[in-house]
């Protein structure tokens, strides 16, 4: 697995190349801007990219205008972004037309190396990687609509699934059982009206429901 890095910061840059490859992931190209970032990608096509939010020269969106057209052109790329706070509009933009292969994470999660890899692997493996606190903020800014017939406890079930959790990661975080997750899960289908009969993947569905991107 090949892995491409696009950080401004050298101490931080140089920090992921050490976990990347600690890991066992081959880094490609480490650069500092976006425009580096889209040259090393059509260069050497990795299997994914790890890229700040805000990058030179001007240090607003550059890096996920960047990570958006890597979406765009190579959508077999899993994309991981990293953000110093929270920017919901730029997660909803990048969830907004596929949810496989992409993760939104603060950099405090860098220090949590576990936590970090954890989402890592789950972003290169197809899944979805959201920070807790970027699924908190999207949530506040929710109110009436269908998720207001969902239990306390469903909620938290679908905020874990918005985070890329599985069904056993939900249950180990909620210190419940297999079932009760999956019983839990089969109810906030129902009360989103997402029917078996639907051609898309519920589970996306419902979350980008939750995330309003959908």
């Amino acid at each position: 697995m090949r892995i491409v890095i696009a950080e401004d910061s050298v101490l931080l840059r140089v920090g992921l190349i050490k976990l990347v490859e600690t890991a066992g992931y081959e880094v490609a190209a480490a650069v500092g801007d976006a425009a580096g970032l889209l040259t090393a990608v059509e260069e050497h096509r990795p299997d994914a990219v790890i890229v700040d939010v805000r990058m030179p020269p001007a240090f607003t969106d550059e890096g996920v205008r960047a990570a958006l057209v890597i979406r765009r052109q190579w959508p077999e790329i899993a994309v991981l972004v990293l953000s110093q706070y929270v920017e919901e509009r730029y997660a909803a933009e990048l969830l907004s037309a596929n949810t496989s292969g992409v993760g939104y994470l603060l950099k405090d999660r860098v220090a949590d190396v576990s936590a970090f890899l954890d989402a890592l692997r789950r972003v290169i493996a197809g899944g979805t990687a959201l920070d807790p606190e970027v699924v908190s903020q999207l949530l506040l800014r929710r109110r009436s609509d269908p998720l207001d017939r969902l239990t306390p406890r469903e909620r938290d079930v679908l905020a874990l699934m918005a985070e890329g959790r599985s069904n056993a990661g939900i249950a180990e975080k909620l210190v419940v059982g297999d079932s009760a997750v999956a019983k839990h899960i089969n109810n906030i289908f129902a009360k989103l009206d997402l029917s078996a009969a639907d051609a898309d993947h519920r589970r996306v569905l419902a979350v980008l429901r939750f995330l309003s991107v959908g």
